[in-house]
């Protein structure tokens, strides 16, 4: 049983202890604390997406009223697109979840997730549970809420479809399934091994005011949360607005609001509020046991509290953990408990840190760690033990530690676990992540967390004769020449590591290709390469071996693949490392952006081998970067010549050695410079040239990119199944070079099109019809006209999703829209 409480203990305080190095300690960072510690309450705001959440209202929650507030989001944004880069899927989902972080270390609130991954946009309710495992995102949403113990739930979303998205409605829906599930013992008793039934008071929906939706009425509880914080020297508007600004894949950067804002708030289940979405909580230690003496005691050390001198605090703050540690309310005692602790160590201007020695380190090897730590005042600290694991406690002795000197520690301990991320461990199919991962006790510990748990150091300090312990993240750090000084997570890699180049090799005949492997060693090691055997592909040579490699080094192997006959099929083929004796089939990725920290993740050592009966024209090709896309990569396979084109060779250059020019997803959108270099591409087709551009959302638009009128509208086909007519069968688009028919549309991901076009000029041919379940044919999405003597070209198909993928048909449409036949 004691595992089970230890667990239990672990989740309730991981956002506090791993939130940091050592806590903050600036006075007015000290004095904030000391106003959240006398504060009982709590409250979870619940939704769907990255970017979905009131972070005004979350900063108000957090920072105002001291609240703990947490945002449980149920997708971590995989679906959506890139402003930023070329990553999609669960790679932009990594990267979401760490703008959300960055989001939560702004506004002080903290983040949870469940197994839903994002599929993309879904029209409604139905749709979206009919993809998702239902019982499963409750089950998720029902665990959140008993280990977060919320007093009030608040959602974003109604579940009458104000919000739009199937899954905001969802995230309404399964919230108020939970609120009663949450507190039944019949439902997910599974559960109950760590975690208690815990009823929610009142669960509120958020009203909102967008564009022309507005939900907001007089005779709802509002709210002003335009306030401003004098401790932390801004606006919650301020606060929001830096917050939402880590959105930065979505392009939300936000202008900082100043001055009186309202929310509102209607009441969905539970007692309705009156003045306050508290009412009739008890949100002081009176809630609790024991609770008078210590709000006493916190009463006198905040009215004694000398901001020049935290440290004087310092006896009175460790006697106060000792009250608190004696409350028989486990939650509010471990939530307090981690408070006082972080505080005590700000007054006492107690700093500490673990860093590695090492970037990176192979699983089974030994991790070299420094722990530090300095006493910034005259408190009387002594260090008492620094260990890895909090069952393995040694006392090292006790040490005095002298004011303001230095003191290292170092340690070492095995490294055991890969560090993945957590949700990306096993396979998972399109609509959730896989539950794998509750197949130990460890990895229950860290469900619906943001991110893994990391390895930490137990440091034992005795203060003002008590023994206090924290657990300190062990990080790398290193000084950047023009960052400073930068801390990263610490990577437990493989011994070996296996990357397939491409993601995709195409083949059109059954003449061979090359597939380069690289591989790079995370320790000692001598082993073998190889490729898995696949039925229909000949594989030359059966393997490669290699001796003697050193940690860090990096190499290249090749194998020659050709389909063993001419028959098109599509299969998977895996590189399989042995590395001293053991065998992986594990890559090695990097996502490396300023504004979050570094995501080391160890993909399957996967491509796909795509044998299609393909035929181009032209060779050319001419790339204009947009929001972020791989299809210049996927072009290249087939055997173009793609060159990313310059303003200065748009404007300048002879494009007619272009057979075709292509503009990258959301190019319209993202590029200002696009305004000036229209005419030139605008003449370029009048002159015989091809032009294509790819799908712009409706919003903001900088220059029409048509020779004719169109309108790019808000409508798109979600289902990546929906029936295709061909509504002008004799179209060059569907018959050159490739003989386009209806089975080149099976296969696609997560959707047809998006942004399709509507009030469409009359010179444009619309060759194809589609839509989605009880909607109209729509004929958006891909118009083409003649101009002068050459083409234009819009599509709103979602090619950048299906180049990637490695879909057939996709591929033979694309070249026909880059091939003009010669008139």
């Amino acid at each position: 049983m004691k595992r089970f409480i230890y667990l239990f203990t672990f989740i309730l305080s991981f956002q506090q202890v791993f939130a940091q190095t050592a806590p903050p300690a600036s006075v007015a960072n000290i004095e904030q604390d000391l106003k959240k510690l006398n504060v009982l309450g709590s409250v979870l705001y619940v939704a769907a997406h990255p970017d979905d959440e009131n972070t005004r209202l979350l900063a108000y929650l957090a920072q105002e009223r001291h609240y703990r507030t947490g945002y449980l989001s149920l997708t971590r944004g995989d679906g959506g697109q890139n402003l930023i880069g070329t990553e999609q899927a669960e790679l932009l989902g990594a990267i979401r979840t760490q703008e959300l972080l960055a989001a939560r270390r702004m506004d002080g609130a903290e983040q949870f997730f469940s197994r839903a991954n994002d599929f993309g946009f879904s029209k409604g309710p139905d749709e979206t549970l009919k993809i998702w495992d239902r019982e499963k995102v409750l089950s998720d949403v029902v665990w959140v809420i008993r280990n977060f113990r919320p007093d009030v739930m608040i959602c974003r979303f109604p579940t009458t479809g104000e919000g739009g998205h199937g899954h905001h409605t969802s995230s309404a829906i399964l919230a108020q399934e939970a609120f009663t599930a949450a507190a039944d013992p019949s439902r997910f008793p599974e559960q109950l091994k760590y975690v208690k039934p815990w009823q929610v008071k009142r669960l509120l929906w958020n009203t909102f005011n967008f564009g022309s939706v507005n939900t907001t009425s007089d005779n709802q509880l509002k709210i002003d949360v335009g306030g401003y914080n004098s401790y932390l020297g801004k606006s919650y508007g301020e606060i929001a607005a830096e917050s939402r600004s880590n959105h930065k894949t979505q392009g939300f950067g936000s202008a900082r609001q100043r001055g009186q804002a309202f929310d509102y708030f209607k009441t969905i289940l539970g007692d309705a509020p009156q003045n306050d979405i508290m009412d009739g909580v008890n949100t002081s230690w009176k809630r609790v046991n024991g609770g008078n003496e210590i709000e006493a005691n916190l009463s006198i050390i905040n009215k004694v509290f000398d901001p020049a001198n935290p440290q004087l605090s310092v006896p009175a703050l460790v006697r106060l953990l000792g009250m608190v540690e004696k409350v028989p309310d486990v939650y509010w005692r471990n939530q307090k408990a981690a408070q006082l602790k972080n505080l005590i160590a700000e007054c006492a201007g107690l700093w500490f840190e673990s860093y590695c020695t090492a970037p990176m380190y192979a699983k089974g090897d030994n991790v070299d760690v420094s722990t530090q730590m300095i006493v910034r005042s005259d408190a009387q600290v002594t260090l008492t033990s620094v260990s890895y694991k909090t069952d393995a406690d040694k006392p090292d002795g006790h040490e005095n530690l002298a004011a303001n000197i230095l003191k290292t520690v170092n340690s070492t301990f095995k490294a055991t676990e890969l560090t993945q991320p957590y949700w990306l461990k096993y396979p998972h199919g399109v609509a959730m992540y896989s539950t794998g991962y509750l197949d130990s006790i460890g990895d229950v510990a860290q469900k619906t967390l943001p991110q893994n748990i990391p390895p930490a150091m137990h440091v034992v300090f005795t203060i003002a004769g008590k023994p206090i312990s924290y657990d300190v993240p062990v990080q790398y750090k290193y000084v950047d020449p023009a960052r400073g000084e930068i801390y990263q997570p610490l990577i437990i890699a493989p011994a070996l590591t296996a990357n397939i180049v491409n993601k995709d090799y195409i083949y059109n005949s059954q003449q061979s290709q090359t597939i380069q492997v690289k591989l790079k060693a995370f320790t000692k090691a001598s082993g073998n390469i190889s490729l898995k055997p696949i039925a229909g592909w000949k594989i030359s040579p059966a393997s490669i071996a290699y001796t003697d490699k050193n940690k860090g080094d990096e190499w290249t192997v090749n194998f020659t693949v050709s389909p063993a006959d001419a028959n098109p099929h599509v299969n998977v083929i895996e590189a399989v490392a042995e590395a001293n004796g053991e065998k992986s089939s594990l890559g090695f990725q990097q996502i490396r952006y300023e504004h979050i920290p570094t995501i080391t993740l160890f993909p399957p050592a996967q491509a796909k081998l795509v044998n299609i009966d393909l035929k181009t024209a032209g060779k050319k090709i001419g790339y204009i970067a947009g929001a972020g896309d791989l299809v210049p990569e996927a072009l290249q396979q087939v055997g173009y010549e793609v060159h990313e084109l310059t303003e200065n060779e748009v404007l300048n250059d002879d494009l007619s050695k272009y057979d075709a020019i292509i503009t990258g997803v959301r190019a319209y959108n993202v590029s200002q410079r696009l305004v000036f270099e229209q005419p030139k591409l605008m003449d370029y087709v009048k002159n015989g040239g091809n032009l294509v551009v790819q799908y712009n959302n409706n919003v903001g638009v900088l220059v029409h990119p048509g020779p004719y009128p169109f309108t790019v509208v808000n409508q798109r086909v979600t289902n990546e199944d929906a029936v295709v007519t061909f509504t002008e069968p004799a179209s060059p688009l569907l018959n050159y070079p490739n003989k386009i028919t209806k089975k080149d549309f099976d296969g696609w991901i997560q959707e047809r099109g998006l942004y399709f076009v509507s009030n469409i000029d009359a010179t444009y041919h619309t060759p194809l019809l589609m839509n989605d379940p009880n909607e109209a044919p729509n004929k958006g999405s891909l118009i083409t006209a003649d101009y002068g003597k050459g083409r234009f070209v819009y599509t709103s198909l979602a090619f950048f999703r299906e180049l990637p993928a490695g879909v057939p048909g996709a591929y033979r449409l694309f070249v026909n829209l880059l091939s003009n036949p010669k008139k």
